[in-house]
């Protein structure tokens, strides 16, 4: 079932948001080589501690961290560890859920650490396009698909493929909400949107394959050709007009 948020609610997820937003900011500002995936993570709830906010990702299915931080072949759901040391030319992705007033705002964005290569830079940049290039399609009366067209037509005319193994979703008191929002499929499809919907969309895309495994830890997703992958994801709500990203500061 589809929940239709009251602008109450959307207000609620908005300051969840807001708080994700801060913290994919502050942490962009640490992300260096030589710092751990466990450095990253202390500073994550120390940033949503101080917002009086919880971790919408510790403990949910039995995940054991605060954020998940994938780095380089890693798609989503990557562990932090104190083994894990950022290098020159990795990039690294951070997906950022916060319950505030027990709703929930989600966010990820892939950062470069140090200097990368021009072909990774543009890996990051074509990735985030595909996001926006989705959000254009959050609109009242457009169909769920239209934003998975959306994002796989820039992604694959730039000569990259879309994850088809995860999808993007509603959210609001919960986590993962209907519907589901893939990155790839024919437009018009699917369940219309409406005002008061509230969606995390999420592309993320590989310089490689589509094709993902997960590790034996049972959360880190890879690609199976070793290829690079980025993520980026803002939490929206449909409007009559444009969709209101809620997961940006200004």
């Amino acid at each position: 079932m589809i929940i239709i948020k009251s602008d109450e609610e959307i207000s609620k997820i908005g300051r969840a948001s807001k708080i994700v937003a801060e913290t994919l900011m502050r942490l962009g500002e640490v992300i260096v080589p030589g710092i751990t995936t466990r450095d990253i993570e202390i500073r994550a709830e120390d940033i949503i501690k101080s917002n009086k906010a919880t971790s919408a990702f510790k403990g949910y299915r039995g995940y054991p961290a605060n954020l998940c931080i994938s780095v380089n072949n890693e798609v989503i759901h990557g562990i932090p560890s104190r083994k894990r040391v950022l290098k020159d030319g990795d990039i690294v992705s951070l997906d950022v859920g916060v319950i505030y007033d027990g709703y929930i705002g989600d966010g990820a964005w892939t950062y470069p650490v140090g200097k990368v290569s021009r072909e990774t830079m543009r890996l990051l940049a074509v990735t985030r396009e595909s996001l926006y290039k989705g959000i254009e399609k959050a609109r009242a009366n457009n169909r769920v698909s239209d934003i998975s067209h959306s994002i796989q037509t820039h992604v694959e005319g730039c000569g990259y493929s879309v994850v088809r193994a995860f999808v993007g979703h509603g959210v609001g008191r919960s986590l993962h909400e209907e519907p589901q929002i893939p990155n790839y499929g024919l437009p018009n499809k699917g369940p219309r949107l409406k005002k008061g919907m509230v969606l995390a969309i999420e592309p993320m895309v590989n310089a490689g394959g589509y094709e993902v495994a997960v590790l034996k830890d049972g959360w880190t997703a890879v690609t199976v050709d070793g290829s690079m992958s980025a993520h980026f994801e803002h939490t929206v709500v449909i409007t009559e007009d444009e969709a209101g990203i809620l997961t940006q500061l200004n």
